[in-house]
């Protein structure tokens, strides 16, 4: 029978031996709001001395602690036996994942993986998921790295930008089902480039099988990424030309959903899809907010709204800050983080919405305060009887009745 004695002694082994990579625990049990909702363990090297590095990640911030290693195999598991339901352990030859059900029982499952020695240095150069130098088929294909695997000085922001992104995929990879195929939507995907990132991170550093579709108006676009998918043989990868709301995909389940500057309301488009479909994991980049900006009141906030630029850039905002209250209100736990650095690009803000649990197996309920945060909102900025795209973000009336 399965245990989570076995996983502890997996992750002591891994230490002891210098294979460990990471490991990774989330999905908390029922308990203290001050608690974690995932916890990260690395090797890192400070001040010359081996140590284990705990990543303590909470809703708004991240604390780190530095332990030896017999207190991380404590820490581990007495964060096992009370606290977390899931861990994912990484070595540098097998992925273990770790599931504990609401009865108690432990399931493991393990796949052959190869990842290179841990760089324990701490203070380190900036080590990318893709690495510069090595070579990427797809990148390759792109132009962003020449044919030896190092990137063109003129694509290096685009190396940069796929690679930030791809960090954030990293980062909610536990919350995604530990088995089966991955069902990936990328909305409004343009040229593709994070799309096939996303394969190339799923299919080809996870080994997952994938089905991932990428959306977009525009048929030429569509039609070059089609051809270099199959230029590549890029299994489990399609395209589509179609606008945000895919009817073919309507309904069906999904696991990872994208929206990265996807124009205007087009954005809601994505989220109302993604959150309609009980998307395990939403990661949104918005673009152009303008609907908001039209229809906010002269006198909501004079000193800004008097300013033309201001009165953009406070649309802007207020538009995010309901689209991510509305995830909130609809099941999600979300955050508003920095996506790239703003000397690329001043739309540079990401919504990562991860769906919670009820119950531990269970979908994301309805959040009643949320859903007066969004009301008193629109009411702060005069909106409160106007009818915006992000109001279909939020759970149906009747969802809602029930759950009072």
């Amino acid at each position: 029978m399965q245990s989570t004695d076995d996983l502890i002694r997996a992750f002591a082994a891994a230490c002891e031996a210098g294979e460990l990579v990471q490991a990774v625990l989330s999905d908390p049990f029922p308990g203290p709001s001050d608690r974690p909702r995932r916890l990260r363990v690395r090797p890192v090297v400070i001040r010359k001395q081996p140590v284990l590095q705990w990543t303590l990640q909470f809703d708004r911030s991240e604390t780190h602690e530095n332990l030896d290693r017999g207190e991380s195999v404590g820490r581990l598991t007495r964060a096992l036996e009370s606290d977390y339901r899931q861990a994912v352990l990484t070595t540098t030859g097998a992925e273990v994942h770790y599931r504990r059900d609401r009865q108690g029982r432990v399931k493991l499952s393990e796949k052959a993986r190869s990842r290179p020695q841990p760089d324990m240095a701490h203070d380190r150069q900036k080590a990318y998921l893709i690495p510069d130098g090595t070579p990427c088929p797809f990148l390759i294909d792109q132009g962003v790295m020449a044919p030896d695997g190092h990137v063109r000085a003129a694509m290096m922001h685009k190396f940069r930008q796929i690679n930030r992104f791809l960090e954030f995929v990293e980062d909610v990879y536990a919350d995604l089902p530990a088995e089966g195929t991955l069902l990936v939507q990328d909305y409004g995907c343009g040229k593709s480039y994070l799309t096939f990132a996303v394969h190339h991170l799923l299919s080809n550093v996870h080994g997952r099988e994938v089905e991932i579709l990428g959306l977009d108006h525009n048929p030429h676009v569509i039609e070059t990424c089609c051809r270099t998918a199959e230029r590549l043989g890029l299994d489990g990868l399609s395209f589509r030309t179609t606008r945000i709301a895919d009817k073919e995909a309507e309904g069906k389940p999904l696991h990872l959903a994208v929206a990265l500057h996807a124009c205007d309301t087009a954005t809601d488009d994505a989220l109302i899809d993604a959150a309609g479909r009980t998307a395990s994991v939403i990661l949104a980049a918005p673009c152009c907010q303008h609907e908001v900006a039209a229809r906010l009141a002269a006198d909501a906030v004079p000193a800004l709204t008097a300013h033309g630029i201001l009165k953009e850039r406070l649309a802007a905002l207020a538009t995010d800050a309901l689209r991510a209250a509305a995830l909130e209100a609809a099941g999600y736990r979300t955050q508003v983080l920095e996506f790239i650095e703003t000397e690329h690009t001043p739309k540079n803000l990401l919504i990562r919405g991860v769906r919670r649990k009820a119950g531990g197996d269970g979908e994301g309920g309805i959040d009643t305060v949320w859903r007066t945060r969004y009301d008193d909102l629109k009411r702060s900025l005069g909106l409160g009887e106007a009818s915006l795209r992000t109001d279909e973000i939020l759970p149906p009336a009747a969802e809602e009745a029930a759950r009072g």
